[in-house]
């Protein structure tokens, strides 16, 4: 049974107890990305996150690294567009140690100027990485064009010379505006003691403020793109785009049974065409990019460049066989199977769990249950499908991206 409640200063929780379990799953989910900054500040959600584990007032880096090998070694986080995740799994025996060290991490960091220099090094190199792995790249460099001027575009590392210029005030200003008690939700799911958790959680976050100076989410304009980079690859990289459904949009379950067949599966009309049959790619599949206030249907295709042409002419042609063909409800039962085979695996672990609960609240502010979403998945028809297909692929010119090389 999940529960949820509100501690004092706002921060929402959602604790689903499995008590034949023996490990656990502890989430700090905060509404802070690359969605919330300015052009001047982006890239600095993701460098609060690194800061987080550079030390606290009574704990340097290497304390946290200790307590963290302690615990099983399982502590991360993640900063996308509309979030950032301090995450851990462990044992129970470990969930109160594991609420100490996230809670300190998050209430009591430090962020020196040193570490802050120190760290923006580790940063450029991770942006470098960045730069060297074209299927990233290419989905990240088409969302910017695509929503062009808005948060949303921003690329979530942000730029190497915009990263630079951070000052510890900025720093800090933007963790202290965005890490309120409003902004929080906390997830747990595995084995623990209902009662006493809700107690450790009040006293470990309870000091956290409740409110900060916040700005909202600013829904983009999808403004068509195709954009071209030269790059000396031996592969090129194509991802092509639609404007489509948010994540809050009551299209979704129909939206992602029209993906699975289109390309969300080995099975998948793209796959099989432009894969298996012909042979023109390594790899393609599409799939949604959805948050809060828009959304995508995105493809993603990798080819020898001498191929993008006939592979660009392929799933357009794929996709005009898709809106006058539709598909049949063999292929809408077995995608729907395949999506709550995927859901109900998936609810296995404590983790997936932990996010999916997380998520639920921070996006809808109520519990959807795996439950419900199979009985929305049951209820599409194909009338359903048919509706998105012919509303977000019918007679539109999709925006495009390539790099690789190209002469």
């Amino acid at each position: 049974m999940i529960k949820c409640f509100t501690l004092s200063n706002q921060i929402r929780v959602v604790l689903e107890p499995i008590s034949y379990l023996k490990s656990v799953s502890l989430g700090i989910w905060i509404k802070a990305g690359s969605a919330y900054e300015t052009l001047e500040l982006n890239g600095i959600s993701h460098v609060i996150e690194h800061m987080l584990f550079k030390g606290t007032k009574t704990k340097s880096a290497k304390d946290i690294a200790d307590i963290t090998t302690s615990l099983g070694g399982n502590l991360n986080a993640f900063t996308s567009k509309e979030y950032t995740s301090y995450y851990i799994r462990t044992l129970d025996i470990h969930l109160e140690a594991s609420i100490d060290l996230l809670s300190d991490m998050i209430i009591n960091s430090t962020i020196t100027k040193e570490d802050i220099e120190k760290e923006k090094s580790v940063i450029l190199d991770e942006i470098d990485m960045y730069e060297d792995s074209p299927e990233d790249m290419v989905h990240e460099e088409l969302q910017q064009y695509v929503w062009k001027d808005n948060p949303h575009g921003y690329i979530i590392s942000g730029d190497k010379e915009t990263v630079k210029s951070f000052t510890r005030k900025q720093i800090v200003d933007f963790k202290d505006n965005y890490y309120t008690g409003e902004n929080i939700v906390i997830s747990i799911a595995g084995s623990f003691n209902l009662e006493k958790v809700i107690e450790k959680l009040e006293e470990s976050f309870g000091r956290i403020p409740s409110k900060g100076n916040t700005s909202p989410l600013i829904k983009p304009e999808y403004i068509r793109c195709d954009y071209r980079k030269n790059k000396d690859l031996e592969q090129a990289h194509l991802n092509v785009a639609y404007n489509a459904i948010s994540s809050l949009s009551e299209e979704r379950y129909a939206f992602s049974i029209v993906n699975s067949v289109l390309g969300g599966s080995v099975n998948s009309r793209l796959f099989q065409r432009i894969r298996e049959e012909e042979g023109m790619v390594y790899s393609i599949y599409s799939y949604g990019s959805s948050y809060d206030k828009c959304g995508l249907l995105q493809i993603y295709a990798g080819m020898n460049p001498s191929l993008i042409e006939e592979v660009m002419e392929a799933i357009y042609h794929t996709i005009d066989e898709f809106v006058k063909e539709k598909f049949t409800l063999h292929e809408l039962n077995n995608a729907r199977e395949e999506l709550k085979t995927e859901l109900i695996i998936n609810a296995e672990s404590t983790q997936c769990r932990m996010e999916n609960n997380a998520k639920a609240l921070l996006q809808f502010d109520r519990m959807v249950t795996l439950d419900e979403t199979i009985k929305e998945l049951d209820k599409v028809t194909l009338d359903d499908t048919s509706y998105i297909i012919d509303h977000y692929l019918k007679d539109i010119k999709p925006s495009t991206a390539i790099i690789g090389k190209l002469s």
